[in-house]
């Protein structure tokens, strides 16, 4: 398969392997400070991207806002922000490929920090639609820019572990986000907006943090070439990758959008994005709904149980790609999906019980599955079928495609009764699987 960038003209030379100790400490370092401050980035996109579904309760409670604010008015909200969400997938990914992820992860985050403030302050539906156009706009350059920042760093060989620990970053998020920002809203202030302002702050916080320690490419001697002074991913040489020319950012998108694998890669994505988006953003109104006396604390505190597995599930699939399948990515991004068609299948039957313990597991089972699948094929795959110079491109239109579907996620709980939304979201899973199959064996260009 042929990269998304020529490698025959170089636009530096490549970076001459390291033979001394302290040019090997200097390499484990960087890619120790890159994974962390990465890592920390994307996870602290949640604490903004969570406040709407935590706030959700108080808003659906509050008489002020009653036949403005509506639950159909909120899933239409959400569908605006993945809709901008989709639009800055397909844009930012390419833009970080032209001037780096530094650039573009930090004016998504002060868009995100703008945005979170602003429905802090207001109730205006018009004003609420808005932001979180703005906000969708302000999430969306986090994931491919800094999956190309991973990448910088990291050789092939080992990025199936390596990303997928990275990968527990969402995850976590999405784990962490919700009782923080509920515990904020409705213990401390017992107010929903406080849920927006917390976000914020948190943020704010870690940009911070980012702008002192990230560095979009390796310093000499500190990148994937480097060879390993101890076993180990974060440590593990590879061949020296051939630096790619810097190419006009739509020539980076039409190339990527005539590769047959990253187009199969975004259809998948497309598919299993919803079920993922529904629990992140309706999460708690799901459980309330399900299980009415566990009250508005308890309703955000058990869709942690769905993200705890999501933190899991990227290492353990990260592991089996790398080593039970070799480097090859379809593999376990088709049996993630099948074990989540069951779980979805099952959700309605098994959550009439009103078992607060019936609801915690199936959502564990539900988390592990499609983060497993969602960040194998989101980053890892995404990366490694893009090339050097197309990578925050290639990870861009995957994710773009996935965000189209995750639209779905944000818009269809607000309309659709449990039993109809679940067996939906297992009917596409199916799907996803099944498009992938036929690739079972297929390896990146550029994998070693």
């Amino acid at each position: 398969m042929a990269d998304l960038a020529p490698q025959s003209v170089p636009s530096e030379p490549p970076v001459p392997p390291v033979t001394t100790r302290a040019a090997l400490r200097t390499a484990v370092r960087w890619r120790r400070q890159i994974f962390a401050v990465t890592w920390l980035a994307y996870a602290g996109f949640y604490f903004v991207r969570q406040a709407f579904a935590v706030a959700k309760l108080g808003i659906l409670d509050d008489p002020a806002v009653h036949g403005v604010l509506t639950e159909q008015a909120l899933g239409v909200i959400d569908a605006v922000y993945l809709a901008a969400y989709a639009v800055g997938q397909f844009l930012w990914g390419m833009w970080a490929d032209r001037f780096g992820p530094r650039v573009v992860v930090t004016v998504g985050m002060l868009g995100a920090v703008a945005a979170s403030c602003t429905m802090g302050m207001s109730s205006a539906l018009l004003v609420f639609g808005g932001a979180m156009a703005v906000q969708g706009l302000a999430q969306s350059a986090g994931w491919a820019p800094l999956c190309k920042n991973m990448g910088n760093f990291f050789p092939v060989r080992t990025r199936g572990r390596v990303l997928g620990l990275w990968s527990t970053n969402y995850a976590f998020g999405s784990l962490a986000a919700p009782p923080f920002l509920g515990w904020w809203a409705y213990q401390v202030f017992d107010d929903w907006h406080a849920a927006f302002v917390a976000g914020a702050a948190t943020l704010a916080v870690v940009l911070v943090v980012f702008l002192v320690f990230q560095r979009d490419t390796p310093p000499d001697g500190a990148g994937p070439d480097a060879p390993e002074p101890a076993p180990g991913p974060m440590a593990q040489a590879a061949a020296p990758p051939v630096a790619a020319p810097r190419r006009a950012p739509f020539a980076l998108y039409r190339a990527a959008l005539k590769d047959r694998m990253v187009l199969t890669l975004g259809a998948a994505y497309f598919l299993l994005k919803p079920a993922r988006y529904a629990i992140l953003l309706w999460g708690p109104v799901l459980v309330s709904q399900r299980l009415p006396a566990v009250g508005k604390v308890g309703a955000t505190v058990i869709p942690v149980s769905f993200g705890a597995a999501g933190v899991l599930a990227p290492m353990l699939i990260g592991w089996l790609s790398d080593t039970v399948f070799r480097s090859r990515r379809v593999p376990p991004c088709v049996l993630a999906p099948a074990v989540l068609t069951g779980a979805l299948a099952l959700f309605v039957p098994l959550t009439a019980t009103g078992s607060a313990a019936v609801m915690i597991a199936v959502l564990a089972v539900i988390g592990l599955a499609v983060y497993a699948a969602d960040a194998m094929i989101s980053c890892v795959a995404a990366v490694d079928f893009g090339s050097t110079g197309g990578a925050g491109t290639a990870a861009g239109v995957v994710n773009g495609c996935g965000s189209i579907g995750a639209v779905l996620g944000g818009l269809l709980p607000g309309f659709l009764s449990g039993s109809t939304l679940f067996h939906g979201f297992a009917a596409a899973a199916l799907l996803a699987g099944l498009l992938l199959l036929p690739h079972w064996n297929r390896r990146p260009a550029t994998a070693s």
